[in-house]
């Protein structure tokens, strides 16, 4: 019996690595370097929701119909965010980061994975009220397009509105929440001087190359859903794209430690995970 169980289970992981092998060979999204643990989770979520007999069936609706496709991209999204997520983060951001951005004549930020853009509209609201705004441009990235359209309207649930405030005030802001929305009974739009310096583009982490060359890339919260090795090559992209004294900042469970490119950096604010890109000898 326990035999048995072990060839089910087995099975169902080669099942799994031949579902994801055909979502790259037909779609070119790469999932095969992600945690494992994380890409079986959410499929066997999504084989639960479908009504399916079999992984083997979710393989041949993979090949046959794009609207689950795009079902399982949205699984295998990253999408846990908020506005002003770790508000003490966006202090330090304050404090040890924008007063060197400052005295840049432009400063350009890449957001890579950006999911549906609350931390993209955080850094904007931040930006303004520091005076920095009108000389930044913001490129804000993901690998999905049904989040970017999403992230594009920078319109939210009435319902998270309160959240958002919380965390705008805990994280230092030097104005009032409210004056950074429209709300209607249902949704709260952020205003347009927000977004107009925002750049939203379609850009995977995994496959592609340098997008920009930058002064600040945020990537908070993703590199732990990759495994060692993709989590490396991500790194050494960021390396690449950043100019000299640039900075990266990355999630509270992320660190470069492990990182071929550790020596390429030192820390800023190191309990934030805020680091600087060394200069060139």
């Amino acid at each position: 019996m326990k035999k048995k169980q072990e060839e089910i289970l087995e099975n169902r992981e080669i099942e799994i690595r031949l579902l994801i092998e055909a979502i790259y060979l037909k779609y070119g999204y790469d999932f095969r370097n992600y945690s494992q643990a994380h890409v079986r989770r959410r499929i066997l979520n999504r084989f639960k929701l479908s009504g399916l007999t079999s992984i083997s069936e979710m393989i041949h609706r993979v090949l046959t119909d794009d609207e689950f496709v795009e079902k399982i991209l949205m699984d295998l999204s990253i999408t846990v965010t908020e506005m002003f997520r770790d508000p003490s983060f966006y202090k330090a951001l304050r404090q040890s980061v924008l007063p060197v951005l400052r005295t840049y004549p432009f400063v350009k930020i890449w957001h890579a994975g950006c999911a549906s853009g609350e931390e993209v509209y955080s850094m904007a609201i931040m930006l303004k009220e520091e005076g920095l705004l009108h000389k930044t441009q913001i490129y804000a990235t993901d690998f999905n397009p049904i989040i970017i359209r999403h992230a594009k309207k920078a319109e939210y649930p009435v319902s998270r509105i309160k959240e958002f405030t919380v965390g705008y005030q805990k994280a230092g802001g030097r104005s009032s929440f409210s004056d950074y929305y429209k709300a209607d009974e249902e949704s709260a739009r952020l205003i347009d001087p927000l977004r107009k310096n925002i750049v939203f583009a379609h850009h995977n982490l995994v496959t592609d190359s340098v997008f920009a060359e930058v002064n600040l890339i945020v990537c908070r919260n993703v590199l732990i859903y990759f495994n060692r090795e993709l989590q490396d090559k991500v790194i050494g992209l960021f390396m690449e794209s950043l100019s000299g004294g640039g900075f990266l900042c990355l999630g509270s469970k992320e660190n470069l430690q492990f990182s071929s490119h550790f020596s390429a950096f030192e820390p800023v604010v190191e309990q934030e995970r805020i680091y600087i890109k060394k200069y060139s000898s």
